[in-house]
């Protein structure tokens, strides 16, 4: 008998269990089957299943298998066992040769991940081992696709890798672990969670007031039940801030899907501050049973019901779940990784309705992979994107930059759900925008500020916020909102700040914040300074002055930090200038006025594939590898060092004693600053951070965390600190 899991004796099972080869790949054929045939490829996923662990079949991996589970004492010397994917991989080859890269490039992968092209031939260039029986070759039938195009190919192989490796992994747990099968999956359906969306909006309706704003609100939602009609596809959704649309993209989704019969709801967002204020909106409505939260800051230990804390964590290897809210990096990332933790969820965006959230913020370093990605999840396996923001950028026709080679087509078209008629950017405004001349100094916007009881000022860099927050005077409430402050800082300051906001009226308030406060974050000042920026950052700080509508027209002032130094070269200069070569006679808050923009900032990049994924991936010998370890949406080259604010102290007390646990550490991500180099350095050479487990840095001394600026690298009393 072969056999490819051995289960030894426990709580639930009192004798050995044994899955043999045959049951395995049976069983990892039938879910491969069901998961690929989504997209048509169901009889590739079957194949896939059957030869994927042939190479098991090896004598001497046999003896590895009974020795290292102990079902066999004769074998327990046997400690590495033979490398067995390529077993597969090779049989594909050699009777399928018409589609082999399909089957065989998934199959070789299934451990270590997709391989480079050179990598991979050398690996099938084996031969079969003799103990390994060579089945009659199993029928199948492909698929008619549409035309497909270079960069198809690559997300193709991707896919059916998706579905390989989740089948094999649900498999084996089934086998290894049955009590754990019960906690996956959620299987609420949609037609059930727009019956939830619809009570929930005829309650707000019936509470809310009769406003002008509350009006656009309503027609905003009829337009995306009306287009939710329509088939598979592009569309965008391009509202004013204060519109609503975040509950009207669920809306639409949820219609859409429910019309084209698609799976799930997936919306990815660029910043953790709008992903959980979105997700817990959802959950309201939902509630937390529905919604799974997938980013780096959730900590499940926040989940009190163990029940649902286990299935939330298995919901996040694989997005089996109804409504999923995550990030543009953990969408993306995985979209071109090669790993196969990443990949495994990939298969469960096919037919389903994606979502992308503040769609502006797309890094045009990858503009062309990722256009090029969401045109081969629409095409080829039945998701329709929207893309929601007040800022649309351009995403159909050519792509022209500064080289001629760096063009690209991009989407063929996108359907906009509010027509260009309803004219919203004007019923929705609120503000002015009013361009401070010449360049001026940080007391000179220190003073500026003063001047009112209630603002909000945003500048491009920490040092900029520290700088003119420390020349405010202090009376009445003065809040700081920067990057050197720990995750769990920033999200008390900002909740300080709505609720200040809320109930000392007549109290003076002043926030000087970075740009993290600028999109999604829920604040209403009658005034707002920016710093100068490309168009998209400023209409985002634009959004944070009279948000609810309660004076007429309120201003927002752009102002330049010229007398105190330029702005720093790279993309923030580009946006900044591409704003400029407008002019100055636009209506700023205008769709026309925000493609003028886009075209600008276009014809000002030299690539939007700066990493060369397009030669690494657009070709039949596709560099998986090699693409995945270049592709990375935020090149971080900052050092992540836990502070020592809040019950910090005591959870690195609990590191040193217990260690990193995942748990542990999860905790203390919500007290880590991100520093730079030289910055790291500097604290280092002092003595300042210390180094308990590897790569884990810290830094105990509360002189260098304060309670309203958080982590400084210039401490004023470092000498005296460091004499004593």
């Amino acid at each position: 008998m072969l056999y490819s899991h051995i289960a030894k004796p426990d709580n639930l099972h009192t004798e050995w269990r044994c899955q043999t080869t045959d049951e395995h790949n049976q069983g990892v054929a039938r879910r491969a089957s069901v998961f690929a045939s989504a997209f048509g490829f169901g009889d590739i996923g079957n194949i896939m299943g059957m030869l994927h662990d042939k190479g098991k079949e090896q004598v001497e991996w046999q003896k590895y298998l009974q020795g290292i589970t102990g079902y066999n004492e004769e074998y327990a010397h046997e400690l590495n066992g033979p490398h067995h994917a390529y077993v597969g991989a090779i049989i594909a080859q050699r009777q399928y040769p018409q589609i082999a890269p399909l089957i065989a490039q998934p199959i070789a992968g299934h451990h270590r991940g997709l391989y480079d092209y050179c990598d991979y031939v050398e690996e099938t260039k084996r031969e079969i081992p003799k103990d390994v029986t060579v089945n009659d070759v199993i029928p199948y039938s492909f698929p008619k696709l549409p035309a497909l195009k270079p960069f198809d190919l690559h997300h193709l192989v991707r896919m059916l890798f998706s579905c390989l490796v989740d089948a094999d992994s649900l498999d084996t747990e089934a086998f290894m672990n049955p009590s754990q099968v019960r906690f996956r999956g959620c299987k609420t359906s949609m037609s059930e969670l727009l019956k939830m969306m619809e009570k929930h909006l005829h309650e707000l309706k019936t509470k809310a007031p009769d406003t002008e704003v509350n009006h656009i609100r309503n027609y905003v939602q009829e337009q995306c039940v009306k287009e939710s009609q329509s088939e598979v596809g592009f569309y965008s959704l391009t509202v004013p801030t204060g519109g609503g649309k975040t509950l009207s993209s669920v809306l639409w989704a949820l219609h859409h899907a429910v019309k084209n019969n698609l799976q799930r709801i997936i919306i990815a967002i660029p910043y953790t501050s709008i992903i959980v204020q979105t997700a817990a909106t959802l959950k309201r409505i939902f509630g937390e049973d529905n919604v799974l939260e997938h980013h780096s800051n959730v900590n499940p230990e926040d989940i009190k019901d163990w029940k649902l804390r286990e299935r939330l964590h298995l919901a996040t290897e694989n997005w089996d779940y109804p409504i999923i809210v995550t990030t543009n990096v953990q969408l993306f990332e995985s979209l071109f990784s090669n790993k196969r933790s990443d990949c495994r969820k990939l298969h469960n965006i096919v037919r389903s309705v994606l979502i992308l959230d503040e769609v502006q913020t797309l890094p045009l370093d990858f503009y062309q992979p990722i256009v090029n990605s969401l045109d081969t999840l629409q095409r080829v396996f039945g998701t329709s994107v929207l893309f929601t923001t007040a800022s649309q950028p351009i995403l159909n026709g050519k792509i022209e930059g500064a080289n001629p080679m760096a063009s690209f087509e991009a989407l063929p078209s996108v359907r906009e759900i509010i027509p260009e008629e309803a004219q919203l950017h004007e019923k929705l405004r609120r503000v002015e925008l009013q361009f401070i001349k010449g360049a001026r100094s940080y007391d000179e916007i220190a003073e500026e500020v003063s001047k009112h009881q209630k603002v909000l000022c945003i500048v491009n860099t920490r040092s900029d916020a520290k700088e003119i927050y420390d020349r405010l005077p202090k009376e009445g409430i003065c809040l700081h909102l920067s990057r050197m402050m720990c995750p769990i800082h920033v999200s008390a300051t900002i909740e300080h700040i709505k609720e200040t906001l809320k109930t000392q009226v007549d109290l003076p308030i002043r926030v000087i914040a970075t740009q993290l406060i600028e999109a999604g974050v829920d604040i209403d000042f009658p005034v707002v300074y920016r710093q100068e920026a490309g168009l998209d950052s400023i209409l985002q700080a634009a959004g944070r002055c009279n948000r609810e509508g309660k004076q007429k027209l309120c201003n927002t002032y752009v102002f330049s930090l010229g007398k105190e130094h330029p702005l720093p070269p790279g993309f923030i200069t580009q946006t900044n200038n591409a704003r400029l070569n407008m002019g100055q006679q636009h209506d700023w808050f205008s769709p026309e006025a925000m493609t003028c923009y886009f075209r600008q900032l276009h014809s000002r990049i030299d690539n939007f594939d700066n990493k060369k994924i397009k030669e690494l991936l657009y070709k039949p010998e596709c560099e998986f590898e090699e693409a995945a370890n270049k592709f990375h949406l935020i090149d971080d080259q900052t050092t992540s060092v836990i502070v020592n604010w809040g019950e910090s102290a005591d959870l690195c007390q609990q590191l040193a004693s217990q260690g990193p646990t995942y748990s542990l550490m999860k905790k203390l991500a919500q007290y880590t600053v991100n520093i730079r180099e030289r910055d790291f350095q500097k604290l280092q050479g002092i003595g300042a951070i210390e180094e308990p487990f590897e790569n884990i840095y810290i830094i105990t001394n509360p002189c260098f965390y304060k309670s309203d600026t958080g982590l400084t690298i210039d401490n004023q009393w470092l000498e005296e600190t460091y004499i004593i």
